[in-house]
């Protein structure tokens, strides 16, 4: 990759990460949560309504609860009340899906109780942002955790949404949550280029998930889905992708460009997706 082309890719990462930045601390009041049963012993908390924390899935067992992301601080009480109502038992383990303050941001105040849990990248990208709430354990490539008989498996298949996206698969419910490596809502990905992200990498990760043997499929936003939700998600990124790449290999500029997101695959015009489209286009020149 050329030194001018990193430099392009580095200074529109900035940006978007910047906007996110912006985004994550600015979403005021937090939206209420619900917390509903997926089948088996695994639920889920997501925002009753409106735009929020990511998706948190809870994992109750005999001598804990296990959950996968914690959303953002200001969401931390609200939680632990739902997860009261399911049981008594302590929340034992925080897996972390990326380090985003939607997914990660509850993080600091889970530590005094709880083990959390995440890949090495995402420590780094914490550590690099000054953000709190660091993992004290992490994973390269896999992990797993047990607890009163129940099992969770951390597995990190490579970069997309960011550079330490983990996919958390639950062998028992035959489920995995995805983090923002798949969403049903919004539907325009954000790839995080200041945190790893990749474009051209992302359907390969999603490839390596869709191995898995499961049924459910827990997005990072958006409402539960399926095998065949996460199959057609990256189906329609690897269209959207290759529909991009030919324009910019035809010469088209940032203006066509950012006109047929909008127009023919419905990124919001003021959305977040839309802020990391001049690394998006450098990628695709590689």
């Amino acid at each position: 990759m050329s030194r001018t082309l990193l430099v392009r890719i580095g200074t529109a990462a900035l940006v978007a990460v910047g906007a996110w930045v912006a985004y994550t601390q600015n979403q005021q009041p937090p939206a209420p949560l619900a917390i509903s049963k997926i089948g088996g012993d695994l639920y889920v908390i997501a925002v009753s309504q409106g735009v929020g924390g990511g998706n948190v899935a809870v994992y109750p067992t005999e001598e804990g609860v296990i959950l996968v992301d914690d959303m953002f601080d200001r969401n931390h009480y609200e939680i632990l009340s739902l997860v009261k109502t399911l049981t008594d038992k302590p929340i034992r383990y925080v897996l972390n899906t990326h380090q985003h303050d939607d997914h990660a941001g509850g993080n600091a105040l889970m530590l005094p109780f709880a083990q959390v849990i995440a890949h090495q990248n995402v420590r780094a990208n914490m550590v690099r942002l000054n953000q709190p709430g660091l993992p004290r354990l992490t994973f390269s490539d896999e992990m797993e955790v047990n607890l009163g008989g129940k099992e969770v498996r951390a597995r990190h298949y490579g970069r997309g949404h960011t550079g330490g996206d983990a996919v958390m698969y639950f062998p028992a419910e035959r489920a995995v949550h995805t983090g923002d490596l798949f969403l049903t809502y919004p539907p325009a990905p954000f790839i995080d280029y200041a945190n790893g992200g990749s474009a051209l990498e992302w359907t390969a990760t999603l490839d390596e998930v869709l191995q898995l043997d499961f049924d459910v499929a827990i997005p990072g936003h958006g409402p539960v889905s399926n095998k065949e939700g996460v199959r057609k998600f990256r189906n329609d990124f690897e269209a959207m992708r290759t529909r991009i790449r030919g324009l910019v290999r035809g010469g088209k500029g940032k203006d066509e460009v950012v006109k047929t997101l909008v127009e023919e695959y419905h990124w919001a015009a003021q959305g977040l997706a839309l802020q990391q489209v001049d690394a998006f286009i450098a990628e695709l020149k590689q």
